[in-house]
């Protein structure tokens, strides 16, 4: 493959299968955005650190501007858009809705990402665990804590009434 080539890319994305041509040098964030028109994964750094840009691919959470769309090939990718269902928000986003977890909402695609992914694997984490899941992504409005708590109502825990700083 050279620089500017363009390959053939399948894929199913929420749910569908969509192939294009793709450079190879396009990453994933970039495909989904511009070739696929899902703009919900939001581009903050472009360096991984802030992970807003996070989608799940074959059930793990990933940074899509870290990865080639090519790399994606024949995988399934779950994005922010594929969370609701027939415009239907699902217990995470309306947990998160009724905690105030977002203040902004550019950081919000790859939290819900990243809660999702983490919900898959461990359907009742420790207020720990949720905290430690979350820290490789950057919120720059709430203080974290709504988000927690969002988490903790989605799974049935009891929400606090306040965290110290």
């Amino acid at each position: 493959m050279t620089l500017g080539e363009a390959v053939d890319v399948a894929l199913t994305v929420n749910g569908s299968r969509r192939e294009a041509q793709v450079e190879v040098r396009r990453t994933l964030a970039d495909f989904l955005r511009e070739d696929l028109g899902l703009t919900g994964t939001h581009l903050g750094c472009e360096h991984g650190v802030c992970g807003a840009c996070t989608v799940i691919l074959d059930g793990e959470p990933v940074r899509s501007c870290l990865m080639f769309a090519v790399q994606a090939r024949d995988a399934t990718v779950t994005t922010i858009e594929g969370l609701a269902v027939e415009g239907v928000m699902n217990d995470l986003q309306e947990a998160m809705r009724e905690s105030h977890g977002f203040q902004c909402g550019f950081c919000t695609p790859g939290f819900l990402m990243q809660i999702t992914a983490m919900l898959a694997e461990n359907p009742n984490p420790s207020e720990a665990e949720i905290r430690d899941a979350l820290s490789g992504n950057i919120c720059r409005c709430t203080g974290y804590e709504s988000i927690v708590n969002g988490v903790l109502r989605t799974i049935g825990a009891p929400v606090p009434e306040s965290h110290p700083s």
